[in-house]
């Protein structure tokens, strides 16, 4: 079993995604280098940003995986943005249809990250608690929007450009409350990176079903690579 991941991100999900990883699939190992796969290994690469990851990130993938002739898996991850994650993955395999890519031996499987990585990342309702006092701009945006009671992949964009700025930003507000020592950034997303945080995500998609569809598309999929690995 060897998988291709290509992230969207330049620096988060290469951090968080090999942590998860190791956490949920212990057996499956991590290589530095593409062509070093043999069993039960990844390798993880950046896209560069949307829609950088299409246009040269993807192709590039296609032709190393094709080299090495290795890869059960070419896994792209993607954040759904503004738009849905209906239409985000349409254009990911309206590209690859446009391109007219085959991968006779790989599978290819999208994951969206609905809006982006830090979206999933307040699912932790451990974190912190919405029902202590909280400063502002934290106790703005729990008024806007509770995202211990309600989940995180509905919550729009309060008053800020984007989704995806806005849910940074929320998660950032959360570390600083929890703990004026302890920051979270693109480049060192800390605390998001260990066992404790992430099985409270694991927790959340347990305890409400309905919650984080794509974090819960995500784990299916290493549900089945899982399985796959041990049969």
């Amino acid at each position: 079993m060897n998988i291709y991941f290509l992230v969207e991100g330049k620096s988060t999900e290469k951090k968080i995604y090999p942590a998860w990883l190791k956490y949920f699939i212990p057996e499956l190992k991590q290589v530095e280098f593409y062509d070093q796969v043999d069993k039960n290994n990844y390798f993880i690469i950046s896209g560069k940003g949307y829609p950088s990851i299409l246009y040269d990130g993807i192709p590039n993938a296609v032709q190393k995986i094709k080299k090495v002739g290795k890869y059960n898996y070419f896994v792209i991850c993607i954040d759904a943005d503004e738009d849905t994650v209906t239409q985000r993955k349409q254009d990911v395999f309206d590209f690859i249809e446009s391109e007219k890519i085959k991968l006779d031996n790989t599978q290819i499987e999208v994951i969206i990250q609905n809006r982006c990585i830090e979206t999933w990342l307040l699912g932790n309702r451990r974190i912190f608690n919405s029902r202590q006092p909280l400063e502002k701009p934290l106790l703005d945006y729990v008024n806007y929007y509770d995202v211990c009671r309600n989940d995180p992949e509905l919550m729009g964009k309060y008053n800020i450009v984007n989704h995806a700025t806005f849910h940074f930003k929320y998660l950032q507000q959360i570390f600083r409350c929890k703990n004026k020592n302890i920051s979270y950034t693109k480049k060192f997303p800390c605390e998001a990176q260990k066992e404790h945080y992430f099985k409270q995500l694991l927790n959340r998609i347990r305890d409400e079903p309905e919650h984080l569809q794509t974090f819960r598309s995500f784990i299916k999929f290493c549900e089945k690579i899982k399985q796959q690995i041990s049969t």
